[in-house]
């Protein structure tokens, strides 16, 4: 597999609370405690670079961290963008997007 680009959304159900944070808190130290992935907080999702396999093993974490944080049920979202010709970051995305922009 080659370095992927993912995005993710781990939502909590059933916590009994609109706020979230806390779940999500716990989800993010997954990935912190993880130095062969690069991420970034986004308002909605989570962006997470590295390799696809090693990604899909965090994410599995993630949700068992919001599951004990006292989580009901929990339902993800990733969208994976995977490249094997070339390198793929998230920088390299953003820019080839603003490359393409025009005025």
């Amino acid at each position: 597999m080659g370095r992927a680009v993912v995005a993710v959304s781990i939502t909590p159900v059933g916590t009994g609370a609109p706020s979230v944070s806390r779940f999500v808190a716990a989800a993010l130290r997954v990935l912190a405690e993880a130095p062969d992935v690069r991420y970034e907080v986004g308002p909605m999702f989570t962006t997470v670079e590295g390799d696809l396999r090693r990604i899909l093993d965090l994410v599995l974490a993630m949700q068992e961290a919001v599951f004990a944080e006292g989580a009901q049920r929990v339902s993800t979202v990733l969208k994976v963008d995977e490249r094997r010709d070339r390198e793929n970051t998230m920088e390299h995305k953003v820019a080839a997007v603003r490359g393409a922009e025009r005025p």
